[in-house]
């Protein structure tokens, strides 16, 4: 179960979760164990993606003898921290940086340095983080950690520290959901760098806003509509969504989904899928219809009853929440994701000012 969290750092776990917000990815790698756990109780304070990075070969007793063969490995990087032959070959990671703006690293101290499975995998990404918020937790047993930070931002010239690093040993480790939660605090951490996460979606006389998906394909489709409004003709398919040809082709990140009513995805990179069911396929997500009823839904996509005429925009139509569009300046107003004025909203989404904000 997730902790609590108090009142004064909600706002910035908003900033990481939101999806308005930034896309956070959690980096570790561990040896004994404590990185591991640290990363697991900052993920259950945030909403991340998580990637464990891990030696190509399995086994090895860096601790050995001293740290004999953990200090050699350190002892070849600083002897030539330019050469990628100096750091440890470490397994293939699956990740593409550009879909983050927010990376932290969260590493174990070797005899004063950043361990070299953790330099290793810096090394390799610099130039994918460069431009990215980067913050930094160290663990250690009892060794302070100015050297681990001087490492890091070795290896990342051209990143944006989000603030100073956190250190957390031994005698504190069981301490370190407050730590941790003190920590993000501080931490100036990169809104979304997109202008909005909300599209609008308009066929037979009505409007809803679709809450977008942060992908490669939604930011593509985005900068479409930043020019021009989309309009396609959907048919039904199976008996549980309207499906039709964008135009254009969008990058895929096809993954096996199951979805819902009200669920937009892309199919084969060129056909939006308008879902009144459900069907389980490889699809990229794009984002969910915000509808209040099944009504709403079966009025607006008419299931079964033939092609329909669909626009896709970034601003609100004129019918459904024509409201929106004319008061969206107000800056006291809010509607509901369904597009109902409410003058006393409570906790959860709304939109104002034509974004999406949460409360």
């Amino acid at each position: 179960m997730k902790k609590r969290l108090s009142t004064a750092v909600f706002a910035l776990l908003t900033l990481l979760t939101a999806g308005t917000q930034a896309r956070t990815l959690v980096v570790y790698y561990s040896y004994t164990g404590n990185c591991r756990e640290i990363a697991t109780t900052l993920t259950n304070q945030i909403q991340a993606d998580i990637l464990e990075i891990r030696p190509a070969e399995k086994g090895q007793k860096y601790d050995a003898d001293n740290y004999a063969l953990g200090t050699q490995m350190l002892n070849t990087i600083k002897n030539d921290p330019d050469n990628a032959a100096s750091y440890p070959a470490i397994d293939p990671v699956n990740i593409t940086m550009e879909d983050y703006e927010n990376i932290v690293v969260i590493t174990p101290l070797w005899w004063s340095k950043m361990a070299a499975i953790m330099q290793s995998f810096l090394f390799r990404n610099a130039s994918d983080m460069s431009g990215k918020h980067v913050g930094l937790i160290v663990s250690s047993h009892s060794s302070s950690i100015g050297t681990v930070i001087s490492d890091a931002k070795r290896l990342l010239p051209d990143v944006t520290w989000t603030g100073d690093a956190l250190w957390i040993n031994a005698a504190n480790h069981q301490s370190r959901a407050t730590l941790i939660e003190e920590w993000l605090k501080a931490q100036n951490f990169q809104e979304k760098q997109s202008d909005t996460d909300i599209m609008y979606i308009t066929a037979n006389g009505h409007t809803f806003p679709v809450m977008l998906e942060d992908n490669v394909a939604t930011r593509e489709l985005t900068a479409i509509l930043q020019q021009s409004p989309i309009t396609f003709e959907a048919e039904d398919y199976g008996g549980f969504e309207k499906v039709g040809d964008l135009g254009c082709s969008l990058t895929r990140d096809d993954r096996q989904t199951t979805t819902k009513a009200g669920d937009v995805v892309l199919y084969n990179g060129s056909n939006i899928v308008l879902f009144y069911g459900s069907n389980t396929w490889d699809y990229t997500r794009l984002g969910c219809i915000q509808y209040e009823s099944p009504d709403d839904l079966e009025s607006f996509l008419k299931p079964g009853q033939g092609k329909i005429r669909v626009t896709l925009s970034l601003t609100a139509g004129q019918t459904h929440i024509s409201q929106l569009c004319e008061d969206r300046l107000a800056p006291d107003t809010y509607y509901t994701l369904g597009g109902r004025k409410t003058t006393k909203p409570t906790n959860g989404l709304y939109i104002r000012n034509n974004k999406k904000i949460r409360l």
